[in-house]
């Protein structure tokens, strides 16, 4: 005779105790957009970057509705509780295995866009623009919670959650931040204009956020999310970095930023043509709190993780995850939107990619779920 399935009682409390307060949090906004009573706030500001109870009846640590039974925003965390194995359990069937540190996957790809502009607006290789313009084209997806540079790229170089539905939308929120945006947040735009068919483009910690609702059963918040695009990410900074280093230390105006990357140094374009290079060691004081007990460097609950490491930087490394990921990376060949060549072209890409995800593994405290650390 099977066992009873326990019955799911966790609320805000424990998720405070256990992941906010603990510094497991890392500021996704998972809770935020599953909370039913709009009761989870969150401040997209220097030293911020994390979920807090608006209301003051039992203080911020307890949830008058959590005590009457809800449940919503622990079945949304990606870090409360046995989050991994339950993520991996729903996507592919199994937990992963020791030797896979960085996720379970079927392929490794360098992929680029063949459209020359697509290609040159974004980020090593612009893959993720061209899937997300295809599937906007050929009626996957309605519409895609990404990023935008606050003020377009006028005022500065702070990201913020946005909801891109077409290619001008798309290619504006193109093109690598490294400061942190809770591009799920996009969702309650999506909702108000009645989308239901999403894609969302995240860091790893944002890419957990759907298998997990999925499994818990968190409710119809999970349902728009059809397609789930993981950026490799071993940390963000605080979008004070810009004006605290890049400008007092070495006179770059955020606004004059045209584009940046990091391959070993922080690469810096200015919109006059000029480069700059400044050692990542000075940007670490910087480091975002939410990062610093992160262990998914390789955004291994995505459907598609994509990350421009390695020597090829016009070529994007993709880890093909899911079937969903596989047959959108196949039709896009098919429709000669994408060119691919074997990850195998550039071994030390991957070889980097496996070593990261094996580091950023290395953060998750042995206080914590102890199967995060398997394989490490």
């Amino acid at each position: 005779m099977a066992e009873a399935k326990v019955r799911w009682t966790h609320q805000w409390k424990e998720l405070y105790e256990e992941v906010i307060d603990s510094g497991l949090c890392t500021g996704c906004a998972g809770c935020v957009i599953a909370c039913p009573h709009d009761v989870i706030g969150y401040k997209h500001e220097p030293g911020q970057y994390k979920p807090f109870h608006l209301e003051e009846e039992l203080g911020l640590s307890d949830c008058i509705h959590g005590q009457k039974g809800c449940t919503s925003c622990t079945r949304a965390c990606p870090r409360f509780r046995t989050w991994e194995a339950e993520a991996d359990e729903h996507l592919f069937g199994r937990i992963r295995t020791e030797e896979e540190v960085s996720g379970i996957y079927s392929d490794i790809l360098l992929v680029r866009a063949s459209d020359d502009y697509v290609y040159e607006v974004g980020q090593d290789g612009g893959l993720v623009s061209a899937i997300l313009i295809w599937c906007l084209e050929n009626d996957v997806i309605d519409g895609a919670l990404t990023s935008f540079l606050e003020g377009g790229d006028v005022d500065g170089w702070k990201a913020v959650p946005g909801l891109a539905v077409n290619r001008e939308e798309v290619l504006r929120g193109a093109g690598s931040r490294y400061t942190y945006s809770a591009n799920p947040l996009a969702y309650r735009e999506a909702k108000e204009r009645n989308l239901d068919r999403l894609a969302l483009v995240g860091m790893s910690c944002q890419t957990s956020i759907a298998p997990v609702m999925w499994n818990r059963k968190v409710g119809k918040v999970g349902r728009p999310i059809k397609l789930n695009i993981g950026l490799l990410c071993s940390k963000s900074f605080d979008d004070s970095m810009f004006e605290e280093l890049f400008w007092v230390k070495y006179g770059l105006p955020t606004d004059q930023i045209a584009k940046m990357n990091i391959k070993g140094v922080f690469q810096v374009w200015m919109k006059n043509g000029d480069y700059h290079e400044i050692n990542l060691k000075e940007c670490h004081a910087w480091t975002r709190e939410g990062c610093n007990l992160c262990p998914d460097f390789a955004a291994e609950h995505a459907d598609i993780s994509t990350g421009g490491i390695g020597d090829t930087s016009d070529w994007t490394l993709t880890v093909i995850r899911t079937e969903l990921g596989r047959a959108v990376i196949n039709a896009m060949l098919e429709d000669g939107v994408i060119q691919a060549r074997p990850g195998d072209d550039d071994p030390g890409a991957v070889a980097l990619m496996h070593k990261l995800a094996a580091k950023s593994r290395q953060r998750w405290p042995d206080w914590a779920e102890s199967a995060v650390r398997v394989g490490v």
